[in-house]
């Protein structure tokens, strides 16, 4: 793994300033609005229009690499992100920062899908697993370095703003200065949502309860944070601990999804994401339950999402396993863009409380329909046959999504190949 870290360092070191950035911006308005009094539905749009924008990004990005190049798409979209984040102070406005959202959301999207090519180029089948993996924990380190910034920053001012700005413009620095060779540049065509939903009813479902309730974790707990009166810090706090989790998480539930029926295990992390919303709702104020709370939703609902991709392909041939992911990515988005409407809406109405409690019906929601498939329709896959799990995160583009499926085809050929040699 650390030959691969000096092979790649500088994407990964890109990939990491660049999501302190994006991971400081979306807590920082979340807090800042209140700050500004915005309502909770108001935020509640703009936390929305990010993953507008993500969704037209993750279609659109591939043609527009396609007409002008990697290089050019990264360069451009790093310039557009780095000035929307310091236009956010100036103007304090609501549709302002819904268009700001929109727009980064957009351009985050098309820096993953071209980060994410040069990082599927780069790498050969023995090292597939190791880039994705450290890929992966260079996000997540990124999110959580951002939250401890924010904790020692002053929320009210400029200085917030501008160090994401400045992070997101050096951070293409290492990336386009010693990336040589520009990847050729296909995507699979997401298969139909028709098809989709027809090949595994339980993933589709699940896949888009669960964009409600990752746009509640990564766009509206700054926004709850605020209206539950919790200090800067704690907001901080509160988010780091979700992502920290949801790393965590990641592979020994993987591991556990190889090793029983799939479903069952479904229903169980919804189930149990379900009970942590609810002990969050009825923490009455006390943050060490909050967080506790937030913990167990994090470390299940993050990992439903590769479990669920899993599922889905135990009843794919591997050729569609990439298209059933991009289709997955679309379902999940619009789950996404729905999500902190709904909640804003709620929280509107009944209180910051009502928070946990739209993300414990959206958890519980998906393990009683769990529930209703394993009645309907009896497991059809032994466990011995089941594909394996890949980890992958849920702002991952389709190239990435395509990358964990070669990952996953490359190690079924390896073994079936192995078990084919005479011993």
């Amino acid at each position: 793994m650390f030959k691969v870290f000096i092979s790649s360092w500088a994407l990964f070191l890109g990939m990491f300033m660049l999501m302190v950035g994006n991971g400081l911006q979306g807590t920082l308005l979340g807090v800042r609005g209140g700050i500004e009094n915005f309502s909770t539905f108001e935020m509640s749009i703009v936390m929305s229009a990010y993953f507008v924008g993500f969704l037209g990004g993750s279609r659109l990005a591939p043609e527009m690499i396609r007409r002008v190049g990697h290089v050019r798409v990264f360069a451009a979209l790093g310039s557009t992100i780095s000035a929307v984040l310091i236009l956010y102070p100036v103007l304090p406005e609501v549709w302002a920062w819904t268009m700001g959202r929109i727009v980064i959301g957009f351009c985050f999207s098309g820096v993953y899908v071209t980060a994410e090519s040069w990082l599927n180029n780069s790498a050969t089948n023995e090292t597939r697993g190791q880039s994705l993996s450290i890929y992966m924990l260079a996000q997540m380190s990124g999110i959580v370095l951002a939250q401890g910034i924010l904790s020692v920053g002053d929320v009210s001012g400029y200085t917030l703003f501008i160090i994401p700005s400045v992070l997101v413009s050096l951070a293409f620095a290492p990336i386009l200065l010693s990336v040589v060779p520009t990847p050729s540049f296909e995507t699979t065509r997401p298969m139909k949502i028709k098809d989709l939903v027809q090949t595994s009813p339980l993933a589709s479902v699940g896949m888009f309860l669960l964009g409600g309730v990752f746009a509640a974790q990564f766009g509206m707990t700054a926004v709850y944070g605020t209206q539950a009166g919790l200090s800067v810090g704690q907001i901080s706090l509160l988010v780091s601990l979700i992502y920290i989790a949801a790393l965590v998480a990641q592979y020994p539930i993987g591991w556990v999804s190889d090793r029983m029926d799939r479903r069952t295990l479904i229903i169980g992390l919804a189930a149990l994401g379900g009970a942590g919303a609810v002990l969050a709702a009825m923490s009455g104020g006390d943050f060490y339950i909050i967080l506790i709370g937030a913990a167990i939703v994090g470390g299940t609902s993050n990992p439903l999402y590769a479990l669920y991709i899993a599922y889905a392909n135990d009843f794919l041939e591997h050729e569609d396993m990439a298209a059933a992911s991009a289709g997955f990515i679309f379902i999940n988005g619009v789950g996404a863009i729905s999500g902190p409407i709904l909640l804003g809406f709620v929280m509107g109405q009944f209180g910051e409380a009502a928070f946990w409690v739209v993300v414990a019906v959206l958890m519980s929601a998906m393990a009683l329909y769990g529930v209703v498939r394993v009645l309907q329709r009896p497991s059809e896959t032994s466990i011995d046959d089941q594909v394996s799990y890949t980890p992958v995160m849920a702002n991952a583009s389709p190239v990435a999504m395509e990358l964990a499926q070669e990952i996953y085809i490359d190690a079924e050929l390896d073994e079936q190949e192995a078990e084919e040699e005479p011993s």
